[in-house]
């Protein structure tokens, strides 16, 4: 577990900022809803008629004037990016940096094997994206209950299981981009993040694209569609669990028979 406990030495700080910003901004959102509950009416009927802008946030099959409605809306989009763009970070350097600051002769030249490296390696980033998932799913939980609020237990597990799942599925694309490359790139780990959650909003917004949503891990994250149907999207959420395991395994060939320089 050396390699495992390296990895979460040096990514400490970023994961303590990552972790930070999204649950000060999920209690910001929650410690505004009392505010806004009397005025939510309103707003409802504002934002369900702006066509395929209310389509795209699903929030034309929520209603905004409840908790988990607006928690779904407000708060999913939060955790949604801030969350993808965190497990995009943790991975997609976390093999090729070993070339980028030359310190792959270092490690390799241990008497440990390259499947391990892969291993621990991937490790450290499920440790720290199921524990940013914990803190900020507690820090929810918490918050809900400060305003006075009944805390719906069912809606909230399902909410952060599905965002959690998500996270898992991004890491392992970007763990097996990770293999491919010799100096890593933030960007493309971002990119795709962003790739995926646009592609979502392309899937709500219409019908023609809804085959999107198969593609996308977003798809499986519709705060609108969890909540009324009380349950993930088997279908989609296996479909995600291949993508993740392929690239995985694909990392695993690549990176053991890489020539690193």
């Amino acid at each position: 577990m050396t390699i495992v406990k390296h990895e979460l030495r040096q990514s400490k700080t970023s994961f303590f900022i990552w972790t930070a910003a999204i649950g000060f901004l999920l209690m910001v959102c929650i410690f505004l809803y009392p505010e806004m509950k009397g005025e939510m009416e309103g707003i409802n009927d504002m934002f369900s008629s702006m066509g395929s802008f209310t389509a795209a946030f699903g929030m034309d099959k929520l209603n905004f004037g409840t908790l988990m409605g607006f928690y779904s809306v407000e708060c999913g989009n939060v955790l949604g990016l801030g969350g993808a763009f965190f497990a995009a970070l943790c991975a997609v350097n976390i093999l090729s940096k070993e070339e980028r600051d030359k310190t792959a002769e270092f490690l390799l030249t241990h008497p440990v094997s390259r499947a391990r490296i892969i291993t621990e390696k991937l490790a450290a980033v499920l440790i720290q994206i199921i524990a940013m998932n914990l803190i900020l799913y507690g820090l929810s939980a918490g918050a809900i209950a400060a305003v006075g609020e009944t805390v719906p237990w069912k809606e909230l597990n399902l909410l952060h299981l599905a965002y959690c799942i998500l996270q898992i599925e991004l890491a392992a694309i970007c763990f097996c981009i990770s293999a491919f490359m010799r100096k890593g790139s933030v960007g493309i780990g971002l990119g795709l993040a962003a790739v995926m959650y646009f592609l979502n909003l392309i899937a709500n917004i219409t019908e023609t694209a809804e085959f999107l949503k198969y593609i996308t891990p977003f798809g499986y994250c519709d705060g609108a569609e969890l909540i009324t149907s009380g349950s993930l999207d088997k279908t989609m959420v296996s479909i995600g669990a291949a993508f993740g395991i392929a690239g995985v395994i694909a990392a695993y060939l690549k990176y053991i028979r890489k020539d690193i320089h």
